[in-house]
């Protein structure tokens, strides 16, 4: 049975600069410490984590929303979940609300985790640096 992941962190810093830090290739190397290549283009691949996570984009708003089919590189073939990121906030704070959906039950625990440890946390650090 699938599971799902509800999580939403705020930061002191703008919506456009949060949004650009998950969804510029750069940035999220830069914020990750791990490589990533992420499309600009609706359907096209992405890769993070020098490659442990993949998936395709389906859905680019920019400074809004950002839709992924996501997937841990050494699951079945075939086998995604859905990340959705929501952004909102104005030139000074933002919020990110996360809702990751299709989950393998055995995974949650641990991918709910990694969220907090490989993403927003870093992130945080980050976005205090410039």
């Amino acid at each position: 049975m699938a599971t799902l992941v509800n999580q939403s962190v705020k930061f002191n810093a703008g919506v456009e600069r949060v949004y650009q830090a998950i969804a510029d290739s750069t940035q999220h190397s830069a914020f990750t410490g791990a490589s990533a290549l992420l499309s600009t283009e609706l359907g096209g691949p992405f890769t993070t984590h020098g490659g442990a996570i993949e998936g395709r984009i389906l859905e680019l708003i920019p400074n809004e929303r950002v839709v992924q089919a996501w997937r841990v590189a050494d699951w079945p073939k075939g086998e995604y979940s859905i990340v959705r990121f929501e952004f909102s906030g104005d030139s000074n704070h933002s919020e990110i609300k996360l809702t990751h959906s299709g989950i393998p039950e055995d995974e949650t625990e641990h991918i709910a985790q990694g969220w907090q440890n490989m993403y927003w946390t870093p992130l945080a650090k980050y976005l205090t640096k410039k």
